[in-house]
Formats: structure tokens, C-alpha cells, sequence
């Protein structure tokens, strides 16, 4: 059997390599010159290691990924457990610019690094009374170890989580970042996605030795060394001579990509339906500096509405610098929407953009010695009742052409492990 697999991300690896194993013939397409998707790595000067163009890491937890790794043999995933933390305005004119529980000194603005790792670090809060801290702790106590229940696809997240923790507690702790993850659809995700975000979340944090594209180019070689035919920098212009040529097709694309080169072979029903899906899309920009952005944390969510960034990840708070050049590294990210004026700034203009608010939450002067900007379309779906009814699923209305992308990680946030999962069922279909 002939099967074709669209897309070099791990999802597409992953399916190429479980389904050269079932000893069929597979041909992997990747439209770019190097295959890995968002999880593909670029190099700035004098660097070791290949950095992602999307901040990524693994949990303890994801074992569909680190299954496949030992099974290729790659043996070089480190956990460590870096700092997480939330920024806030405290309020000018605070009595008390130094807030007990900060773990900065002051910064402009009276805003405020507070790390959330912790039960203790949680109680430490001073914008919640000790009655509000311990009734939204149980709530997230509940939510950790709760199945999925019917009602998470009920009601919305600010619903559920304003009725459980109280308002106060929802506009603090969550509609921030629900409001930098999914702009203006911020109330209309549903309690699924919280619900699966804090089952899913663990301290302890992996990543590969190398950087994930060194685990992509490992997959890759065992799958070309299986058989497996992978064509790169090749760009698919439709779907029709493709099920004619294989008996089996398997799109990883972005489900809008599959529509557009589906148009002649899908049901308009279909096609419809998919296209009712809404996205957000990605801006990340990398800042290479000489010193570090934040002291300790690793990851930093935006919950100061002022500031234009969801978060700030400094990756060399959870990577030692000597991998690049003993330069510190941080993507400074964003979720927006079509007609956002990041999508149309130039590189220049969105460092500078960046730039004059990130210095109000850094003591240390930090000079750049570089920088990168990548965008990715269709990064983020809405996760909203439209999306449960209309999200896609593996198989479809056309015979022996199935679809296994990201969107399908649902509730869950999109990540690498999940990638991995669909590959290997959507392999097992075949």
C-alpha cells in the first residue's frame, strides 16, 4: 500500500515512521527546506545548539513523545524545574512598593514578578484575602485530579470559574491570561481547556539535548533509514493527483491549508464546516542579549493589561547559555488576530514595539545582541462550542484520506506529545 503523508512536523514524522513500520510505502511532503514545523530549529551566530522558532518544552507527563523517543533511540531529554511566575500591577501608590511575595526589586510602573510554583507561592498573593486564596486553591485541587466531566463542554471557562472562585478571583488570576491567549474570545472558551491546562501542567520541565529540531533530524534518519521516502522544499498546489497516485493519503497541514488544496475533492458541506473554525495567529519575537531579561524566572505571564505581550519565556532560565554563545535568550510572544498591526509591522518595527515595555520589567540593562522574529498563521484555534461542533476529525467525507493536525489536540493546549499522538493514531487507522 502507497501512502502519502503532507507535512514534516512530528505529527507527519510520527505517522511516516509507525507506518513504514506496518510495512507500508510512505512518502513524507514538506513544503519547507527542513522538516520539524513549529518545532523546527534556526541558529544565530556562534550557537551549539539550534533554538525553536516557538518556545517549546515537554512535561514529565508526556509520554507519547517520550515513548517514541526511547523507541528511535534517543535517550537525551533532561527535566529540570525552572521558575514560573505571573506579573502584576500592584497599584502607584502602594504603601509598600516592595509587596511580600515579589521576587524582584521594584520595577517602573509598581509592577511585580510573583512566582506561582508553589501551593505556598499561590498563598503569598497579596491581590486575593487568605478566604479567596483557599477556595480557588480547592477549586484547582479539583480540577488537577477530576476526569473529564460532560459539563466542561457546557459552559465557558469564565463561567465556571467565576461560579467556583468568584469574580475577584477570575478577573486576578485568570481573565488576563485568557485575554492575552485568546484576545476578544477570552470568555467564550470553554471550561474543557482550563480543566485540561491544569490536569496537564507539572513542574518538573524536559527538553532535548541539542534542541528539539536535534530529536526532528533523529526521527527524520530513522525514517529514512526504514524506507521512508521524505521529499523537503516541495509545495503540494492540490489534493486530486495525490489520492490518485497513493491509496492512502494523510494530511497534517493546518486544516485552513487543507481546505484551500481540497476544493475540488471535498463535499462543500465539508469544507464549509471546517471553515468555520476561527484562529488566532502567532508572533514571537527572540531577543539574544549579553544579560539576562529576567534574574530567575523562566516563564513570565503577562497579567498587566498595559503591556503588550502574553509572555515571556527566557529560555536560558531553563537552558544553560553556554549552548548559545553564553548570550541569554527570550521570546517575547503574542496571539492576534487578522487584521493586528503586528502582522504587518516589519522585524524592525516589532523590536521596537516590544522593546520600551519590556525594559520597564528588567533591572539589569540588558543590551541586544540580536534579534528574530517569526510568525505563524492558524497557531491558536478558539476552543468555543463552534470549534467542538466543527473541529476536524480523522476521517473524512472522501475515501482513504484522513486528516491528523493540531487542532485535533483538543481540549488540550497544541505541544509536540500530542503531535506524536495523532501521528501514531492516525497510523493505526491504516
Amino acid at each position: 500500500m502507497k501512502v502519502a503523508v503532507l507535512g514534516g512536523g512530528f505529527t507527519g514524522l510520527t505517522a511516516a515512521f509507525y507506518l513504514r513500520k506496518k510495512g507500508y510505502e510512505v512518502t513524507l511532503y514538506e513544503k519547507e527546506k527542513q522538516l520539524g514545523g513549529l518545532a523546527s530549529g534556526f541558529k544565530g551566530k556562534n550557537w551549539d545548539w539550534p533554538l525553536e522558532r516557538a518556545y517549546h518544552h515537554l512535561f514529565a507527563n508526556d509520554t507519547d513523545i517520550l515513548s517514541l523517543a526511547k523507541e528511535i533511540g534517543f535517550d537525551k531529554i533532561n527535566f529540570f524545574s525552572p521558575e514560573t511566575a505571573s506579573l502584576y500591577d500592584v497599584g502607584v501608590g502602594s504603601s509598600d512598593p516592595k509587596i511580600k511575595g515579589a521576587k524582584t526589586a521594584p520595577l517602573q510602573n509598581y509592577y511585580r514578578i510573583f512566582p506561582v510554583d508553589t501551593p505556598q507561592d499561590f498563598l503569598r498573593l497579596p491581590m486575593l484575602t487568605l478566604p479567596e486564596k483557599l477556595r480557588s486553591g480547592l477549586v484547582l485541587a479539583f480540577l488537577k485530579f477530576s476526569p473529564f466531566l460532560s459539563v466542561y463542554e457546557k459552559e465557558t471557562a469564565a463561567t465556571l470559574l467565576k461560579k467556583t472562585m468568584g469574580d475577584k478571583a477570575w478577573s486576578i488570576l485568570w481573565e488576563p491570561l485568557f485575554r492575552g491567549k485568546f484576545g476578544k474570545y477570552a470568555e467564550n472558551i470553554l471550561a474543557s481547556f482550563i480543566w485540561a491546562r491544569i490536569t496537564k501542567r507539572t513542574k518538573k520541565l524536559g527538553y532535548p539535548e541539542g534542541g528539539f529540531q536535534t530529536l526532528v533530524d533523529c526521527l527524520a534518519t530513522v525514517n529514512r533509514d526504514n524506507g521512508v521516502t521524505t521529499k523537503t522544499n516541495h509545495q503540494i498546489s492540490g489534493l486530486e493527483k495525490l489520492t490518485k497516485d497513493f491509496d492512502v493519503v494523510i494530511s497534517t497541514l493546518p486544516t485552513p491549508v487543507t481546505i484551500k488544496l481540497g476544493q475540488n475533492i471535498f463535499p462543500k458541506d465539508y469544507l464549509k464546516k471546517l471553515a468555520s473554525v476561527k484562529y488566532l495567529h502567532a508572533v514571537n519575537l527572540v531577543l539574544e542579549t549579553k544579560k539576562p531579561i529576567l534574574e530567575k524566572t523562566y516563564w513570565l505571564s503577562n497579567c498587566v493589561e498595559k503591556l503588550p505581550f502574553m509572555v515571556l519565556v527566557q529560555h536560558t532560565n531553563f537552558i544553560n547559555k553556554k549552548h548559545y554563545n553564553n548570550h541569554h535568550l527570550a521570546y517575547i510572544a503574542n496571539y492576534v488576530d487578522n487584521n493586528d498591526k503586528l502582522l504587518k509591522m516589519s522585524d524592525k518595527e516589532i523590536l521596537n514595539h516590544y522593546l520600551k515595555n519590556i525594559k520597564k520589567i528588567s533591572d539589569f540593562g540588558f543590551r541586544i545582541s540580536d534579534f528574530f522574529v517569526f510568525k505563524a498563521s492558524w497557531a491558536q484555534p478558539i476552543f468555543d462550542k463552534g470549534f467542538v461542533r466543527n473541529k476536524p476529525g480523522f476521517i473524512t467525507p472522501v475515501k482513504n484520506f484522513y486528516i491528523a493536525n493540531l487542532d485535533m489536540t483538543y481540549p488540550y493546549d497544541r505541544g509536540t506529545n500530542y503531535a506524536v499522538r495523532l501521528g501514531k493514531k492516525a497510523a493505526e487507522l491504516i
